[in-house]
């Protein structure tokens, strides 16, 4: 059921050569795609209204950082032929770039909000800290929340790795795998989602501004180029 590492396999790299053909056409279009993104705009639009704007920041944050992961993977398998990752056409509505899928897509944008809700309403908070300790000792609340939160999603990624025998999820490269996922990946992810809100307001409004200035920059030039 659970898969650790890739494999290498020759269908494991069929799979992602059927995948580069499958990736933005609407070939597997369907009304999920609609309704999913309906829930993520009611999601935002909810915190909006609700003046939420730190949740905003920590969904936006995290799926900044989430995009500009997918592009440069979908470099790497134009360049080497093979990507980290890749989804398969048959188990999605529709591929983004050869590693995302829109499902997929759509649930990092609402992950950073859902790790920004599930830590302590005090920020601040250190575990195994004692009363009085100046400065705070202990663990931080937010590096045990995006630590946690990694570990979950990379474990999880591993059993989409292994569904069907690779089928929903495809690591071709024997050296990626769980660790490197948790480690390289899911880890700044999280941290980017929990961190966003700790720097002051000019300086997290430009780290979100180039973040996201960035991913524009890189889709527009790189998607008609036929790179990505």
């Amino acid at each position: 059921m659970f898969v650790f590492w890739g494999t290498g396999s020759d269908g494991a790299k069929q799979s992602v050569t059927e995948a580069f053909k499958d990736v933005r056409t609407t070939g597997n279009f369907n009304w999920t795609f609609i309704f999913i993104l309906a829930v993520v705009f009611y999601v935002y639009w909810s915190e909006i209204h609700n003046k939420n704007w730190e949740a905003v920041r920590a969904g936006l944050a995290l799926y900044a950082v989430h995009w500009l992961y997918e592009i440069c993977n979908a470099i790497i398998g134009r360049i080497s032929g093979y990507p980290l990752w890749t989804v398969s056409g048959d188990s999605t509505t529709f591929i983004l770039l050869i590693g995302v899928s829109w499902e997929l897509s759509m649930m990092f944008s609402l992950a950073g909000i859902i790790s920004y809700k599930m830590m302590p309403k005090d920020r601040t908070k250190h575990y195994f800290s004692r009363e009085g300790d100046k400065p705070r000792k202990g663990i931080d609340c937010r590096l045990v929340g995006a630590l946690s939160m990694a570990l979950l999603f990379a474990l999880f990624e591993s059993f989409l790795a292994g569904c069907d025998g690779g089928s929903k999820f495809i690591w071709v490269y024997k050296w990626w795998g769980v660790i490197p996922v948790f480690i390289t990946t899911y880890v700044p992810f999280f941290l980017a989602s929990n961190y966003i809100n700790d720097f002051k307001p000019k300086t997290r409004n430009i780290i979100l501004a180039s973040l996201w200035g960035t991913v524009a920059l890189l889709l527009i030039i790189l998607i008609p180029c036929g790179v990505i």
